[in-house]
C-alpha cells in the first residue's frame, strides 16, 4: 500500500502530547517520517526511549520532553523547551488522554478533577500556549483528539465520555477566533483503535465479534490510520478545513 507524502510538512515544527506509546507514538513516527521536526511530551521514559531508537534514521530525531500534562506549569515549561529545540510550533496534536474505566456511583470530586485534567484541560491550555507561534508563522494547525465512545453511548467511562464530548465544543468554540489568523483547529475522532494497551486490557472474543458486527470495514483500526489523517490535517492540503470532526472508525458510527 502506497501512502501520501506531504511536502509542506518537511521541516515543520510539530508538538505532540502523549507521544511515547499507542496512538501518540503513531503520530510521532509518521510526522518524523515526513521530515517534520517533532517534539513529544509524556511521562513514559522507557516507551519514549524505545520510540526514539526506532526512529534513529529519521531526518530529524524526535525530541522527548518528560511532562505530566495535568501539571499546567510543567506543560507551559515543556512547550517553551520544545520551542527552543524545534522552533516555533506550527502543528499541535492534543493527544494525551486516559480512558481508564470507572463507575459513575463511585466517582469522587477528586476523580472528576483528575479525569478532566488528563482528558480535556491540557488541550485548552496547550492550544493557548502555541497560538502566538502560529500567528507569527502566518497560520497553523491544532488537532484535538476526540472519541466516538460518547457518540455510541458506551458505558464504563462516563467522565471520559463527558471530557471527550467537550473536545468538540472546544474546537467549535475556537474555530472562528483562531481562523482569523489562518489557524485551523479540528477534532480527529478515533473509533476503537487496537493499540497494545487495548489488546492487552479489553479486546477479547466478544470485542472481536463487536468489531466484526459494527464496523463497515473489516479488520482492526490501527494507530497509523489515525496518523494518516493527522498528516492531512497538519499539511497545507487541508488549508480550508477548520471547526470540523474527522471520524476515523472503520464506519462504526
Amino acid at each position: 500500500m502506497t501512502m501520501a507524502n506531504y511536502p509542506s510538512l518537511a521541516g515543520r515544527a510539530v508538538l505532540i502530547t502523549g507521544g511515547a506509546t499507542g496512538i501518540g507514538a503513531g503520530f510521532v513516527e509518521h510526522f518524523a517520517r515526513q521530515g517534520a521536526r517533532v517534539a513529544f511530551l509524556d511521562i513514559d521514559d522507557e516507551g519514549a526511549r524505545a520510540l526514539i531508537d526506532a526512529l534513529a534514521d529519521a531526518e530529524h530525531a524526535p525530541v522527548y520532553l518528560r511532562c505530566d500534562v495535568t501539571d499546567l506549569d510543567a506543560l507551559h515549561d515543556a512547550i517553551a523547551q520544545a520551542r527552543e529545540r524545534i522552533g516555533r510550533i506550527g502543528v499541535l496534536v492534543n493527544n494525551a488522554a486516559n480512558d481508564v474505566r470507572h463507575a459513575f456511583g463511585g466517582t469522587t470530586p477528586a476523580d472528576f478533577e483528575r479525569n478532566i485534567a488528563v482528558n480535556l484541560r491540557h488541550q485548552y491550555f496547550a492550544t493557548q500556549a502555541v497560538v502566538d507561534d502560529m500567528r507569527a508563522l502566518g497560520g497553523g494547525s491544532v488537532i484535538c483528539l476526540g472519541s466516538t465512545g460518547w457518540m455510541i453511548k458506551n458505558a464504563g467511562y462516563p467522565m471520559y465520555a463527558m471530557a471527550k464530548s467537550a473536545v468538540h465544543g472546544l474546537v467549535n468554540g475556537l474555530a472562528r477566533e483562531l481562523g482569523r489568523d489562518r489557524i485551523r483547529i479540528n477534532a480527529l475522532v478515533p473509533g476503537w483503535v487496537i493499540t497494545e494497551k487495548q489488546q492487552r486490557l479489553w479486546l477479547d472474543a466478544e470485542g472481536e465479534a463487536q468489531i466484526a458486527r459494527s464496523q463497515c470495514l473489516p479488520g482492526h483500526l490501527k494507530a497509523e490510520d489515525l496518523a494518516r489523517m493527522a498528516l492531512f490535517l497538519a499539511a497545507d492540503d487541508s488549508r480550508m478545513c477548520t471547526g470540523q470532526d474527522f471520524i476515523v472508525d472503520g464506519g462504526w458510527v
